[in-house]
């Protein structure tokens, strides 16, 4: 059965790894660093995705943003002081590699940092897998979609060959700004009904239907 995507693009955060309790934690407990009101759970996971400054913005609003580089290093310190605790979904190392083995190009497009992305794939040994990256703050943040319109340049892919994959309407618009289709997670960030609004080709609710899927139809 021919292929219907040259490249599979992924979200990192609450799409691969298992982190979007940690993130939302740190979120909060940077606020409290800084004597802030922390955000509530609802609005500290809706701006997974994001970059850290856009994320700030919209978690804290109203915030000066003189106080952005210091609660992005106490967002920092409290992430790294426990991302050592949290690990891939499971049943996420096999479909990378089913997909590896039918040839498929590989790729993150991801609202951490160079250096965030880059530890946890040395983490959990996962850097051999992926044939590009591209992270928040060497691009443009989601949901622009010049991650995206960069990694079908680098491959050499139509937006119709390629697919993006991620946890949040931000991936989702996305991909819909860069002409790709998208493939929607609910075991993320973001509720069911939400990601609906995208008209993804599908909506799974766990790695292994999501799996299952792609092996299918990708």
């Amino acid at each position: 059965m021919p292929q219907r995507f040259d490249l599979i693009v992924f979200d990192w955060d609450g799409t691969l790894f298992d982190s979007t309790a940690l993130i939302v934690k740190s979120m909060q407990a940077a606020a409290v660093d800084l004597g802030l009101e922390p955000p509530s759970r609802e609005r500290a996971s809706y701006v997974i995705g994001m970059g850290l400054v856009e994320a700030l913005r919209h978690a804290l609003p109203g915030l000066d943003p003189a106080h952005y580089p210091k609660l992005g290093e106490r967002y920092r310190h409290h992430y790294f002081a426990s991302a050592h605790e949290v690990t891939l979904f499971d049943g996420v190392p096999a479909m990378l590699q089913d997909l590896k083995d039918r040839h498929h190009w590989l790729a993150v497009a991801t609202g951490k940092s160079r250096r965030g992305l880059d530890e946890a794939l040395e983490a959990v040994e996962m850097q051999r897998l992926f044939d590009g990256t591209r992270t928040a703050d060497e691009t443009a943040s989601k949901p622009h979609p010049q991650m995206l319109l960069e990694l079908m340049r680098q491959f050499g892919t139509e937006p119709e060959r390629t697919l993006m994959i991620g946890d949040t309407s931000h991936d989702l618009e996305l991909a819909r700004n860069a002409g790709c289709p998208a493939v929607a997670v609910t075991y993320g960030a973001h509720a069911h009904d939400s990601l609906l609004a995208y008209d993804p080709l599908l909506v799974a609710h766990d790695v292994a239907s999501l799996h299952a899927w792609l092996l299918q139809h990708a």
